[in-house]
């Protein structure tokens, strides 16, 4: 039976896993590699996209080879539904900020045990930051505790959303709202929250559970959640891998953005 052991060993193996594969995308970072558009021209995907996933691919499912798989950069096997765990990895998330050059990307992965994450890791490796958590243990910021932040009744909530869900929650949110220019990782943009550079994010919906898992994870250790807009928790590995529309925050202010939120349902 699994146990935090288990899942402290498999976040170890993420974490190497993880880098490595970071490492093999900054072979390609600001260098020009080729790019295709998926789902119908709307997407971007990377030759560093597609080795990144090579090795991520080989390094976990040869560590843990009756582990299920599930990647962005992979065609989807039902058969992960019959795995109680999963791998669930972005191999780079945020590709069009890492086709544009811009620093904020990151590999995303994931061990989701019985629909929840226990093990992830989000590597930057453009920043040098790396971010993790197994279950039961703590949020760590290279290899430093981090926590989400606390209400402030001093200052305005710091969101990061659309520049129209920002205004549509101006008024329900008591203080206000300072909204946060794009970030275009959403992993990462959790991962803020996480750290407390932010308070709050909202996540338009058809996010996949391949952007969230790794991040939902760091982010509840750091004494925060990510919920749907009737504060309900996720659950990853199901037949449908999009998500609606998602709050996230600290504990302590997710219930009142929820709350002020609910009205952006479906956006």
């Amino acid at each position: 039976m699994a146990d935090a052991a288990t899942w402290t060993a498999d976040l170890d193996l993420l974490v190497g896993a993880a880098r490595l594969a970071g490492a093999r995308a900054l072979d390609f970072f600001r260098k020009g590699p080729e790019v295709w558009w998926k789902n119908e021209g709307r997407s971007p995907v990377s030759a560093a996209d597609f080795a990144a996933n090579d090795i991520l691919k080989k390094e976990l499912l040869s560590a843990r080879p009756n582990y299920g798989w599930l990647s962005e950069e992979t065609d989807d096997d039902a058969g992960r539904l019959d795995c109680e765990t999963v791998f669930v990895i972005d191999p780079i998330d945020g590709t069009r900020a890492f086709i544009a050059g811009k620093d904020i990307w990151c590999v995303s992965a994931a061990v989701v045990h019985k629909g929840r994450p226990v093990a992830g890791v989000l590597f930057a490796p453009s920043l040098d930051e790396v971010f993790t958590a197994a279950e039961h243990g703590p949020a760590l910021k290279n290899g430093k505790p981090i926590a989400a932040t606390e209400p402030d009744a001093a200052r305005p909530t710091r969101v990061a959303a659309s520049e129209d869900m920002a205004h549509d929650l101006q008024g329900h949110m008591d203080g206000g709202v300072h909204r946060i220019s794009h970030v275009p990782s959403l992993a990462y943009r959790l991962a803020m929250v996480a750290d407390g550079r932010i308070d709050a994010t909202l996540v338009k919906r058809n996010a996949h559970d391949w952007d969230l898992a790794a991040a939902d994870l760091i982010l509840a250790r750091a004494g925060g959640g990510l919920v749907t807009l009737d504060g309900a928790p996720l659950s990853y590995n199901r037949q449908t891998v999009s998500h609606e529309t998602l709050a996230a925050s600290g504990l302590s202010r997710l219930s009142g953005l929820v709350a002020a939120s609910r009205h952006l349902a479906g956006h």
